[in-house]
């Protein structure tokens, strides 16, 4: 029978403010693998913390960080490795941070793009350039933040893991940190279970506690990445605009960007008004900061009846299924993405210009004042305001700087590379300051392109080697800076004695290009594929081996027309050498249709069809 997590459980990480710390000391993790499983009732603050606590808002769908996170974990989320150079012990996060006196103020606008129902883009523009873009299409329907019911179908021991059945392509993966005690088995040993009580996780057996066959509500907190399935949770999180709620835990807390201790305070007690029932905690997001009391209740009361819904039909359902979707693009990028400094909205189409009328009604009065406007121009929206060809821009693997120089992104399997080239940039000026120059610009696109094209996990960036220190830390601090808008978790660290930086961001979702592109159907992906002669020369070998058995009077050939053509043409001489030697009649057709490495050949009666496999 399904059960629901009903357990106190800490499952958000509570930074504290204290004098005199670094700003990522404030940041450590805890030492559970991704979550403590304290009662709320075993928490010990020091005596010198304010009574209200600051919490870091999770990105929706995705659970605090933790310790195995920061000892890097697979998934893109963990701590690069510390380079080996003469600042090792200098805190990249210590560098100042503060935007440039001089800097432009931003005028933001919001474009939204849905007349086509196959594909619905939201574009964000500051001052005329695209600083972040969301595409929705029918090829890349995104599960993540989905709350499923699913099934244990296999534990892995070795991997402390389970996969499970929710109705998807792939099983998901559900590493045993992410697995509430309220599904673990009711039988369990004396010993384990008062490992369990004690909170010793780290001494658990996963095959130990879970049994094969187990149902469990999981939501989605990474996608699905080419044969690798979704990655799941146990601990859900229900976000609203200003309100999260996570079933199955007890603890509070105010987003850390919330600023002003009355006004955290206010927050708290306004929250600890509301009849929340016990075992659910709740944060509230940094978009709460300015709520009324009225505005959170409303929210609050909405996200309670979401959630009775979602534990109701997970009673209700036989087998497994979805429960909960966070589907709608328009009102999903709006809670995560929108901030105060949009100043205007322009949609394309009625529905969604409503969905955005809907979602402006509950905003605080003060931010209400945004413009909401359907565009009714002749042209196209995001050709109106020229930025067709920014977007087109992300598809492509080389980014021009302003200066002449050019940063190519490379994403592979294991890693993102990132070059950088000077190319023109400073001709005829004081070499070193060329070099700066260049770098300087770089670290600043970087950070941008890496939000536009949603890459994630490990990245490393080939800066031309700077031999200036000060340069070096001004370039570490001008990625920092830029980083500083991105709302997935990242860790950077120094430039190395070879002119590299590692950093580690958060995987919000699968890249951009994944809705929109397909893999090449020639190279599978590779970006190459075998030369004409090369493969003429496979499929002569492939012949005259055939040939020489015993019985074969005929060979029958169908070939990509380029390879053909060139067999007929320069290897005519080969061929009927070969018909001579062994006595057969060789028949070669050139197909068209047929992919550069597809061919068929049939010796005789025997036949040897590799028509659809890769030479």
């Amino acid at each position: 029978a399904l059960t629901v997590p009903a357990v106190a459980v800490e499952e958000v990480e509570v930074v504290v403010e204290k004098v005199g710390l670094e700003e990522n000391a404030a940041k450590k993790r805890p030492s559970r693998r991704r979550r403590t499983r304290k009662s709320a009732a075993e928490v010990t603050v020091p005596e010198d913390v304010p009574p209200t606590s600051i919490v870091e808002e999770p990105p929706v769908g995705v659970v605090a960080p933790s310790a195995e996170a920061s000892e890097g974990n697979g998934w893109g989320e963990g701590q690069p490795e510390e380079t080996g150079d003469y600042r090792d012990a200098e805190l990249l996060g210590s560098l100042p941070d503060d935007e440039p006196e001089d800097a432009p103020k931003r005028v933001s606008k919001l474009l939204i793009n849905a007349e086509e129902p196959e594909e619905c883009r939201l574009a964000l523009l500051e001052n005329g350039r695209l600083e972040s873009i969301h595409v929705s299409t029918v090829n890349r329907a995104q599960i993540k933040s989905n709350i499923y019911k699913a099934k244990i179908v296999a534990i892995e021991p070795n991997l402390q893991a389970a996969f499970v059945d929710y109705g998807g392509g792939k099983n998901g993966f559900l590493p045993f940190a992410e697995i509430h005690p309220e599904y673990y088995k009711t039988n369990l040993p004396e010993n384990i279970a008062k490992l369990v009580k004690a909170h010793q996780f780290r001494k658990l057996s996963i095959n130990n506690v879970l049994e094969k066959g187990g149902e469990l509500l999981v939501q989605v907190v990474k996608e699905e990445i080419g044969k690798k399935g979704a990655n799941m949770t146990t601990y859900l999180s229900i976000p609203g605009r200003s309100v999260v709620l996570m079933p199955g835990s007890d603890s509070t807390g105010i987003s850390r960007k919330i600023v002003g201790e009355s006004r955290r305070s206010q927050l708290r007690d306004a929250m600890m008004s509301l009849d929340i029932p016990e075992g659910i905690g709740w944060i509230v997001r940094t978009a709460g900061s300015d709520i009324t009391k009225a505005a959170l209740a409303r929210d609050v009361e909405y996200l309670l009846r979401l959630w009775e819904d979602i534990r109701k039909k997970g009673q209700e359902m036989e087998g497994v299924g979805q429960l909960y979707e966070d589907h709608l693009s328009v009102p999903r990028f709006l809670r995560e993405h929108f901030d105060p400094s949009i100043e205007e909205i322009l949609v394309d189409e009625q529905f969604a210009y409503d969905q955005v009328l809907e979602f402006v009604a509950l905003l605080p009065e003060e931010q209400r004042q945004v413009k909401v406007r359907l565009h009714k121009g002749s042209r196209p929206i995001f050709n109106q305001f020229s930025i067709e060809d920014q977007i087109e821009s992300i598809y492509q693997p080389k980014v021009n700087l302003p200066s002449g120089g050019s940063i190519v992104i490379d994403a592979t399997e294991a890693l993102v590379a990132i070059d950088v080239n000077s190319g023109s940039t400073g001709k005829g000026q004081n070499f070193e300051e060329t070099i700066f120059q260049a770098n300087m610009e770089a670290a600043a696109e970087l950070a941008r392109q890496l939000r536009l094209r949603d890459l994630g996990g490990l990245i490393v960036v080939d800066f031309i080697d700077m031999r200036n220190r000060r340069h070096i830390r001004d370039v570490e601090q001008q990625v920092k800076r830029a980083m500083k808008r991105d709302k997935a978790r990242v860790d950077i660290s120094h430039i190395s004695k070879f002119g590299l930086m590692q950093i580690s961001r958060q995987k919000l979702g699968a890249p951009i290009e994944t809705g929109s592109y397909r893999v090449c159907p020639h190279c599978k992906g590779r970006g190459v594929v075998r030369s004409v002669e090369t493969l003429a020369l496979f499929y002569l070998r492939r012949i005259q081996t055939g040939a020489s058995r015993k019985n074969v009077l005929r060979v029958d050939c169908h070939f990509p027309l380029d390879v053909a053509t060139y067999l007929l043409n320069a290897k005519r001489r080969e061929l009927a050498d070969m018909e001579e030697r062994h006595g057969v009649v060789l028949a070669i057709t050139a197909d068209p249709v047929m992919k550069p490495a597809d061919y068929e050949i049939s010796f005789g009666k025997e036949k040897e069809e590799n028509g659809k496999k890769q030479a």
